[in-house]
């Protein structure tokens, strides 16, 4: 079995700008959630690599290449911050307005955690790296390395790799929401899990 030397950093840490290498693994990992937007790759990478948020984001790289993307937020600072006039631009008046009134709420509110608890979102792996082990890299790299006693995430009831990778390390289940639109969106709940560390 070859093994792959997977590196994890800060995408502060990097010395040129990575957004649209991070915006392109985030619209590979969410492609399902964006099609409503458009079809076109390249727009949707330019569009929300104009939307990432440097200080809670951090990248998996193989051979120097980025391949994962995590963000652990906090309640000062959000993975995105969603623009009404980016995406109108993007997408045309209509589908952008209709994107920023879903996803405003998703990104741009405020969480109402405590200081001590990070919240991790946007995870998401590459197609070509996929089944490397470059999610579980990301997230242990942020426990072991991120100050938080407390962490929150949710994962969708359909994707059921990512669910067991999160109760493999250690995450348990403590809320599931009935989500709105969910034929639409293609899931039945939200499943928000937690994990304490010393």
């Amino acid at each position: 079995m070859k093994s792959y030397e997977i590196k994890v950093r800060p995408m502060r840490r990097f010395k040129r700008d990575v957004s649209r290498e991070a915006a392109a693994v985030f619209v590979d990992g969410y492609e399902k959630d964006l099609a409503f937007l458009s079809k076109n790759r390249e727009k949707l990478i330019e569009a929300f690599q104009k939307m990432i948020c440097p200080d809670v984001f951090y990248f998996a790289t193989l051979d120097d290449e980025i391949v994962g993307i995590l963000a652990c937020s906090n309640n000062q600072s959000r993975a995105l911050t969603i623009d009404k006039t980016i995406l109108r631009h993007s997408f045309g008046y209509v589908k952008g307005s209709i994107a920023y009134h879903f996803m405003k709420g998703e990104f741009n509110k405020k969480l109402s955690y405590q200081d001590d608890t990070g919240y991790i979102e946007c995870v998401a792996t590459a197609v070509k790296a996929r089944g490397k082990g470059i999610s579980t890299a990301l997230m242990r790299y942020v426990l072991e390395n991120e100050d938080y006693h407390h962490y929150i995430l949710e994962v969708v009831d359909t994707n059921e790799v990512a669910y067991r990778l999160y109760k493999k390390l250690g995450f348990k289940a403590f809320k599931r929401k009935k989500e709105r639109f969910s034929k639409m969106k293609g899931f039945k709940y939200r499943i928000y899990m937690e994990l304490f560390v010393a």
